[in-house]
């Protein structure tokens, strides 16, 4: 990691990293020293870097298999690896606030693991921030790793081998009874994921939770409810908050296996914001793991 700047974002995690060009391929030894510094800072950002969907693509092949873009795959039968985040569609058409996306997409105001709902869960998802609004749009993050640090040692004793089910329909009808099409609920059934997940390289642990556990596997909903939802709040206090206030040409990587995240509102009347999403695929379910 010695070619790279390295400027900590956080007490607890995060990191601006500056020194790089990432537009271009990257020899094996750069791509080693970043998957270090994911396991180390779990968010990185690279700012000014303004890569284009190929290149994005490119690298994310580079740190794994690209995973395929759920929404389109369950909608259509469809296979694409981009997810556009924001009211900007392709073809330069807006979406407003009442458009019914727009409504859909405030389900990622919920803090969240990325992909926790599927069989093999996400390793990291990739950001590129295109346009952004002039006022709001932020996407808050916090360590389930620090978090599971704090807890005290009975608490970690009771979660260490419990499994949660995580399921993206019981998450998006919080939103809208209908937002998830027949299709696309069908193509993403309830799976079983670790409470406490350890990293594979440094062996350190996180507690697994976030919108999509619904419930602890062999327990009832209400003291299913009332773990999940602690932890949850355990990790995401205000001091442990990370909160990325995106410019543009920022890229940005983070660890779904130890961060939650949640984006922040803007006025989609008002205001631009185009990001593109890819998504390198998990080893293993965290059964597995």
């Amino acid at each position: 990691m010695t070619d790279f700047s390295i400027e900590p974002l956080h007490d607890e995690f995060a990191a601006r990293v500056t020194g790089i060009d990432l537009k271009y391929p990257l020899a094996e030894d750069k791509v080693e020293s970043i998957r270090e510094m994911i396991d180390a800072y779990s968010f990185l950002c690279f700012p000014g870097q303004g890569l284009n969907d190929e290149q994005q693509l490119a690298f994310t092949k580079s740190l794994g298999e690209p995973e395929e873009e759920h929404v389109m795959l369950g909608q259509t039968g469809k296979i694409g690896y981009f997810g556009t985040i924001g009211n900007v569609e392709e073809d330069g058409t807006v979406r407003g606030n009442e458009d019914k996306q727009t409504l859909f997409g405030t389900g990622n105001n919920m803090w969240h693991s990325d992909s926790s709902f599927r069989k093999i869960p996400t390793y990291v998802s990739i950001m590129s921030a295109h346009e952004v609004p002039d006022v709001g749009g932020a996407t808050l993050f916090v360590s389930q790793r620090a978090a599971y640090g704090r807890l005290p040692q009975e608490k970690k004793n009771e979660i260490d081998r419990l499994v949660a089910i995580h399921d993206y329909v019981f998450s998006r009808s919080k939103v809208h009874p209908d937002a998830v099409t027949p299709s696309h609920a069908a193509s993403l059934p309830p799976v079983p994921q670790k409470v406490v997940r350890r990293n594979p390289t440094t062996h350190e642990c996180n507690f697994y939770v976030g919108s999509h556990a619904r419930i602890i596997e062999g327990w009832g909903e209400a003291e299913s409810r009332e773990l999940i939802d602690g932890l949850e709040a355990e990790a995401t206090g205000e001091e442990h908050i990370y909160t990325h206030q995106w410019q543009v040409g920022d890229f940005v990587i983070w660890d779904n296996r130890c961060l939650i995240h949640r984006g922040e509102g803007f006025d989609a009347d008002k205001y631009r914001r185009y990001m593109r999403q890819t998504r390198v695929c998990g080893l293993c379910s965290t059964l597995d793991e």
